[in-house]
C-alpha cells in the first residue's frame, strides 16, 4: 500500500512539474545555433513523452520534429519548381485594361547542387534534369516573391533544403544552395520558384 502511494504522489509531482514547463524538452531547449536548416544528426533532444525528437528540416520528412520544431525554427517552406518556360514573358490574357499592374520586383537567381531526386523525376522531360550533383539555376521572379522580397525555399547556404516540382507528381528531392545572384535571369531550360 505505501509504494503505491509514493507511485502515485511521484506521478503527480512529474505532472505538476510538466504542465509548469519544468519538464518539457525540444528545439527552444538547444543552445544557439538552434540547428533548425539542413539536415544534422546531432540535431537531437528528447521530447516531453522522452521520445527522440530532432530539430533539423529533415525531421519534417521522416515525421520525428520535436513539438516545437515549428515555433522555433521558424521554418522555410520546401521550395516549389517549375520549368522556366511556365513563366518567361507570361501576358496574362484575363487582365483588363482598368486593373493595377503589380510592381516589378527585380528577379535573383539562385544556382542549386542537387544531392537527391525521386524516381518520379524521370517521367517528365523537364524534371529528368534533376540529378543528383547537378548544378541548376532557379529564378526567383517578381510573382513567386513573398512580402519580404524573397522566394519561399530559396534555400540556405551550403545547407541541404528540399525541394519539389510542381508539375510532375511525386518528383522531389534535396539540393544545397551553391551561390545566389542579385538582378539576373537564369538561362533558358532553368527552373523558376513557383
Amino acid at each position: 500500500m505505501m509504494i503505491m502511494m509514493g507511485a502515485r504522489v511521484c506521478a503527480v509531482f512529474v505532472l505538476v512539474m510538466c504542465v509548469s514547463g519544468v519538464c518539457e524538452a525540444g528545439c527552444a531547449d538547444r543552445p544557439t545555433p538552434r540547428c533548425c536548416p539542413g539536415r544534422n544528426n546531432e540535431c537531437v533532444e528528447k521530447s516531453a513523452r522522452r521520445t527522440v525528437c530532432y530539430c533539423d528540416t529533415y525531421c519534417k520528412r521522416s515525421g520525428d520534429c520535436c513539438d516545437d520544431y515549428q515555433a522555433v525554427c521558424h521554418i522555410s517552406e520546401v521550395a516549389k519548381i517549375l520549368p522556366d518556360s511556365f513563366k518567361r514573358n507570361f501576358k496574362d490574357p484575363w487582365r483588363r485594361p482598368h486593373m493595377l499592374m503589380k510592381e516589378e520586383k527585380k528577379s535573383y537567381c539562385v544556382q542549386m547542387r542537387v544531392k537527391q531526386a525521386s524516381a518520379a523525376c524521370k517521367i517528365r522531360p523537364w524534371s529528368a534534369g534533376l540529378v543528383r550533383e547537378r548544378s541548376v539555376c532557379v529564378e526567383c521572379q517578381s510573382d513567386a516573391m513573398a512580402t519580404d522580397n524573397r522566394c519561399r525555399g530559396d534555400g540556405l547556404l551550403n545547407i541541404r533544403t528540399f525541394w519539389a516540382a510542381a508539375s510532375a507528381p511525386g518528383c522531389s528531392g534535396s539540393w544545397v544552395r551553391e551561390s545566389s545572384t542579385e538582378d539576373c535571369q537564369c538561362p533558358s531550360y532553368s527552373m523558376i520558384f513557383v
